[in-house]
């Protein structure tokens, strides 16, 4: 993980359970003497998320409704701070704005911006369920209003046309982008990260995830690519472009795309545990 990620050591649970008590009923002793939880459990994972958001970032409350993704919050975290590192290199030091394509009803790229940074975050949506329950999230935390804005992006064939005004500019955009090409292919994934787990028939059942958040059509390289072309008429709008990319065989078409638009960009390495991601940045020249 990255450096300045608060997350790199063992989850304190102590600290947690205090933050969000709720959390000790799904807390218990491994095999290997560790405390830890069943993260195939979905209510375990959401206790999880609460307590950290109450614990580590001063949330007074924070939830999702039923279906919808409940994100690993160290990893979500380490994107933040590889943006931070990107903006001190442009010299975008001060009251810095960003964007969040595909916030997701969590709204955790939005949070974790604005708790560690400081930043004014917009998070922009397609499904109206996620708009209404990420403006929950910010109204219940005093902290956040005024923090975060949270916008619906009406035309799913627009990435940022209506989500940028005319009047804005971003220091930068995010995106955790849809990473399958089918719900089929989502959920064969699942089951087979879980295959180890007694449990895994019960996850596959209660599935975390609606179609924007984890399946499109040509799944992520396409979603890139189109996201890549349709920045071009917001280059005065926006410092630097960013997105996850999380299969290492896409960053040929992704560069070729980059290329061909006479981007300058950079690819940024993510390392968590076992799992190895990327974000690509990029941005024009004026």
């Amino acid at each position: 993980m990255h450096p300045n990620n608060i997350h790199n050591k063992q989850y304190d649970f102590s600290a947690l359970i205090g933050a969000h008590a709720p959390l000790k009923s799904f807390v218990f002793t491994n095999q290997f003497d560790t405390k830890t939880i069943d993260f195939a459990d979905p209510k375990a994972v959401l206790a999880l998320n609460k307590a950290i958001l109450k614990h580590h970032y001063q949330l007074v409350d924070w939830t999702i409704p039923d279906g919808y993704l409940c994100p690993p919050i160290p990893g979500r975290a380490d994107y933040i701070h590889h943006l931070e590192e990107v903006l001190k290199k442009e010299n975008f030091a001060n009251d810095i704005t960003g964007l969040d394509i595909g916030m997701g009803a969590n709204c955790i790229y939005p949070i974790l911006g604005a708790q560690i940074y400081d930043w004014k975050m917009v998070g922009v949506d397609i499904d109206p369920t996620v708009v209404s329950a990420a403006k929950n999230n910010i109204d219940v935390n005093p902290p956040l209003v005024g923090k975060i804005e949270i916008r619906h992006q009406p035309n799913k064939a627009n990435i940022f046309e209506g989500a940028i005004q005319p009047n804005d500019y971003f220091h930068f955009t995010m995106c955790n982008p849809p990473f399958h090409a089918s719900k089929e292919a989502a959920t064969k994934s699942t089951l087979r990260k879980l295959k180890n787990l007694e449990n895994s028939r019960k996850v596959s059942l209660n599935f975390g995830g609606q179609s924007n958040e984890l399946w499109c059509n040509g799944g992520e390289a396409l979603f890139i690519k189109r996201m890549i072309k349709q920045s071009v008429p917001f280059a005065k709008q926006v410092g630097v472009f960013s997105c996850l990319v999380s299969r290492s065989e896409h960053l040929p078409k992704i560069k070729k795309q980059l290329t061909k638009l006479n981007a300058g960009f950079s690819i940024i390495k993510m390392e968590q545990g076992n799992k190895i991601s990327r974000i690509v940045v990029w941005k024009f020249s004026e």
